[in-house]
């Protein structure tokens, strides 16, 4: 069943939004939204341009696994779908090593 827009975009003031993959299960959801947060939180706290450039690079990748950015999840099938949040998340992981 192809995904309504509703399903697809949030809006808000006006401005759209890709709206996450629902696909994503709760536990990798979790863990790319940990990542995202902490993606956030590096940017408005950064003390170099190397620690900001490297708290965006969290923050894209989070966003891209979430299906925020990139190819629209609705347009993937599930196999791209799961590696797309499956490869994010390796590769954020192995941010913290």
């Amino acid at each position: 069943m192809e995904p309504t827009d509703d399903e697809r975009w949030l809006v808000v003031d006006g401005r759209r939004w890709r709206r996450t993959d629902p696909a994503i299960p709760a536990d990798e959801l979790a863990r790319l939204k940990s990542h995202l947060g902490r993606g956030r939180s590096g940017v408005r706290s950064a003390s170099s341009d190397s620690a900001l450039a490297a708290t965006r690079h969290r923050t894209q990748l989070a966003k891209v696994g979430l299906g925020e950015r990139g190819t629209p999840w609705w347009e993937q099938t599930d196999a791209e779908r799961r590696e797309r949040w499956e490869s994010a998340l390796v590769e954020l992981d192995a941010l913290d090593d």
